[in-house]
């Protein structure tokens, strides 16, 4: 009886796990999987007729190749924003997330709630309020003006004809703004964990405070690094409203033309291949990334 008993605790033990994960894996099927395979049989299609809205399963793979000819430029377009965005996150990201984990002491919790504080206020309306912000009358186009540097701006590509809205600048400035908390709080969690008596360490070897900042600290937190760039960068090359308020019909992103193609154009068959071809070269960049800086270390 004992015998029987430990073997079914056994076998009970052995299918806990599945069960366990098996609500996840539900949710994953159902929202995740299904609509994958939705969207990869409308990207081999191709329509009935003009005007039925149906389309008929041919494996079509020409539609790949035809979006591709026809959207390249918004492609690198939006991977060109994206990846300035995110190389701008860090920059303005890592040293507050920095001095948050060395010097916000018991405000730190504080300080990290102002960071997350924009995401009470919709997305959408975060957006429309930077049109404000970089229209010819507001605050940074004032600034400047007072400054008398719309000439130094223009010369250098910032402005357009002095104006900031409706220009590539306005478009990288609201995806860096809309993303930067998601690049401050995994770096944050990174930093947290390091022990800066590493650097009193260095210190006592004859390491400038620099160098063994660089030579210690950064590189313990690049897993937080690699995670904010992730969170970073996929979202914002898919992004389709800084470009739609802040940067007008000339600065389109891909997110752009993908939601042309669903819900004006209604040619879900473009608008399908488009959208695998845009995560299919986003996995492709994600994990060379991966395989450049690793994430044996990543814990964030």
């Amino acid at each position: 009886m004992a015998g029987g008993g430990e073997e079914r605790n056994q076998r009970r033990g052995t299918w806990q796990p599945y069960a366990m994960l098996s609500p996840g894996m539900l949710w994953m099927a159902l929202f995740f999987f299904a609509p994958m395979v939705i969207l990869a049989r409308y990207a081999l299609s191709e329509p009935r007729d003009r005007f039925s809205g149906k389309y008929d399963l041919t494996w079509r793979f020409e539609n790949f190749t035809e979006v591709f000819d026809r959207y390249g430029e918004q492609f690198l377009r939006s991977f060109r924003y994206s990846g300035i965005a995110t190389l701008l996150c860090i920059a303005l990201g890592y040293p507050l997330a920095y001095w948050i984990a060395t010097r916000g002491g018991r405000y730190r919790n504080l300080l990290l709630g102002l960071v997350v504080v924009p995401f009470f206020t919709s997305y959408l309306v975060r957006t429309i309020a930077w049109t404000t912000l970089v229209g010819d009358e507001g605050p940074i186009l004032g600034i400047a003006g007072a400054l008398s540097l719309e000439g130094a701006l223009d010369s250098i590509g910032i402005t357009t004809n002095g104006g900031l809205l409706q220009t590539q600048t306005a478009v990288i400035l609201g995806l860096t703004y809309n993303f930067l908390p998601f690049m401050v709080l995994p770096i944050y969690v990174s930093l947290e964990k390091i022990d800066f008596r590493l650097l009193d360490a260095a210190k006592d070897l004859y390491s400038s405070s620099r160098r063994a900042f660089w030579k210690v600290i950064f590189p313990l937190s690049l897993p937080g690094v690699f995670a904010g760039t992730l969170l970073t960068f996929i979202p914002a090359s898919g992004d389709f409203v800084n470009a739609e308020f802040l940067g007008g019909p000339n600065n389109q992103m891909i997110g752009n033309v993908i939601q042309n193609e669903f819900f004006v154009q209604f040619d879900f068959a473009s608008a399908a291949a488009i959208s695998f071809i845009l995560m299919f070269i986003i996995t492709v960049g994600v994990l060379v990334y991966a395989r450049i800086f690793g994430t044996d270390e990543l814990s964030v």
